[in-house]
């Protein structure tokens, strides 16, 4: 979060040509709109403004940009209202943290929605948030039936943080910062990006398994599908 004595507001957001603005501005009206009962419009906007903000920091094609910006600020509102115990928060909710969450913890994200469905909250975060999901990952998830089509590396942020009741850590080391009080655990998993897709298959089945696990805890009585496999 950004420090509340200055507040961002999308008129600090000089760079941006009228139709981006106004496309900024139709994002927070919505999303003041949706939270008018729990968040002032202006804490809506500063939200917003940082996470456009710290999207277009690695952004190479800026057109989704303000659509990207609205769903980040969706999920950042919610674990902050969570946090501040504004809005209910009904699973136990898992972070997955890799440094450019553009791999293993979008590989990690997607298996534990698979096999924890709703009874597990998902959410990804990086260290240092790269522009976009490597291709190799996407096709070795594709190749077990699961899509990151419609996923993006994401900042992790400290409302993100606060709400998780568990923290798994991917590659990040001194990096991945730590809150008192959560479950962490630290999975080391080496980086698939550029990677040949024999190496990426290893880490994502890795991956499945140690996901397998850690659901299994938190859902002793979840019945789990069967383990995805790679098309033939």
């Amino acid at each position: 979060m950004t420090d509340p004595a200055t507040p961002l507001r999308l008129d600090a957001l000089t760079a941006v040509d009228p139709a981006t603005a106004r496309a900024l501005r139709a994002s927070v009206d919505r999303l003041a709109y949706s939270y008018d009962t729990t968040f002032g419009a202006d804490e809506v906007e500063e939200v917003f403004v940082d996470s456009y903000t710290q999207l277009a920091r690695t952004a190479r094609v800026t057109l989704y940009l303000p659509t990207l910006a609205e769903r980040l600020t969706r999920e950042r509102l919610e674990a902050l209202g969570a946090t501040r115990g504004l809005i209910a928060k009904r699973v136990p909710e898992v972070l997955f943290v890799c440094v450019h969450n553009a791999g293993r913890s979008q590989i990690a994200a997607a298996f534990t929605r698979h096999y924890a469905g709703a009874a597990l909250h998902i959410r990804t975060g990086g260290s240092d948030p790269g522009e976009h999901i490597h291709p190799e990952v996407i096709a070795a998830m594709k190749d077990v039936g699961l899509s990151l089509e419609e996923e993006f590396p994401k900042p992790l942020t400290d409302d993100i943080l606060a709400a998780a009741d568990v923290v798994i850590t991917m590659g990040c080391g001194d990096r991945c910062p730590y809150v008192p009080g959560k479950r962490y655990e630290d999975w080391p998993i080496d980086d698939p990006d550029d990677a040949p897709a024999e190496q990426v298959a290893l880490v994502r089945d890795d991956i499945d398994r140690r996901v397998r696990a850690l659901v299994a805890s938190l859902l002793p009585d979840q019945v789990l599908p069967p383990t995805r496999t790679a098309h033939s």
